[in-house]
């Protein structure tokens, strides 16, 4: 998501690149509000900021990817003033906060501040709100240090038009969010379909439970995901299955009627089995319920 300023990209100096580089890090930094003086300072006490890109860290990367020697760690701790083992220490004491983490037996350090819990219902009240912080302070952080800050650049991303100024930042936002989603969902459920078990990543889907438009409250939330292949995620979307609330696919009477020999050999066989659950953020059961009720009124209206 990020390049230095001296990176080439395409191998060769384009200079036309780095100036549109800056001037989206010019763009973000005019409009993002900068951090206390005090947010970053070598202190044995964690700022509320560091908190924030700890637990963004958290949701974006593989539980078995929290220790000290990842290169991304190392990364992220030189970037906030920490050390790479306090990072890690931090990422895996929020993990003990996770319901899903806590289900499984892994605990953490269960050693989690009060700050930290503090962290965790801000996020969950406000995903959107805090994703963006967490990338007005990376940009920040980034941009002080002589770097320049690139926009997300995901599978599936395509470019928008050369818009400029407010448009500009609004579709740079929203790409942000997305690759937050995205990099969440996936990271969960260890870069697996959890319908097929598919793992190239240019098949996979970041799916929404409940859809991206019809509540902004939780489009953010990794418990509002499920990682499907491009397929599954299609059928999904279109309401074509559901889950249970024991997290069995249940297929609609579409999908079981259907004439398709290939649906039918791809999706008739799954009634009833179980998905592939992830590491953290469990599908939530209201999502689920919300998408299996919509099921439901698609198939009456479609009757």
């Amino acid at each position: 998501m990020f390049r230095s300023a001296n990176h080439c990209v395409g191998g060769g100096c384009c200079s036309k690149v780095h100036e549109g580089i800056a001037a989206e890090a010019n763009l973000l930094m005019n409009k993002y509000i900068k951090p206390s003086e005090s947010a970053f300072t070598a202190t044995p006490k964690w700022s509320r900021e560091q908190t924030l890109l700890a637990f963004q860290f958290y949701c974006e990367t593989p539980f078995g990817q929290l220790y000290g020697r990842n290169k991304k760690v190392i990364q992220l701790a030189e970037l906030i003033g920490r050390t790479p083992d306090a990072l890690a220490m931090k990422c895996v004491n929020i993990a003990s906060l996770d319901p899903r983490i806590r289900e499984s037996g892994r605990t953490g350090l269960s050693n989690a501040s009060a700050l930290d819990r503090e962290v965790w219902d801000e996020f969950h009240s406000d995903w959107d709100g805090l994703v963006e912080e967490c990338d007005s302070l990376r940009a920040y952080l980034l941009t002080s240090r002589g770097e320049l800050v690139a926009p997300p650049n995901e599978e599936g991303a395509t470019d928008e038009p050369d818009f400029s100024g407010e448009t500009r930042l609004v579709l740079v936002k929203q790409r942000v969010k997305q690759a937050f989603f995205r990099r969440a969902v996936l990271s969960g459920y260890g870069e697996k379909c959890c319908i097929s078990g598919v793992s190239d990543r240019r098949f996979l889907v970041a799916s929404h439970i409940v859809p991206w438009g019809d509540d902004s409250s939780i489009r953010l939330h990794p418990g509002n995901g499920l990682c499907l292949s491009a397929i599954h995620d299609k059928a999904f979307d279109n309401h074509l299955f559901s889950l249970t609330d024991d997290h069995r696919v249940v297929l609609s009477a579409q999908l079981k009627s259907t004439k398709d020999a290939f649906l039918q050999q791809v999706f008739w066989a799954l009634e009833g089995v179980p998905i592939f659950l992830p590491d953290k953020f469990s599908p939530e059961l209201n999502f689920v319920r919300r998408h299996r009720s919509r099921m439901t009124e698609v198939m009456e209206i479609s009757r």
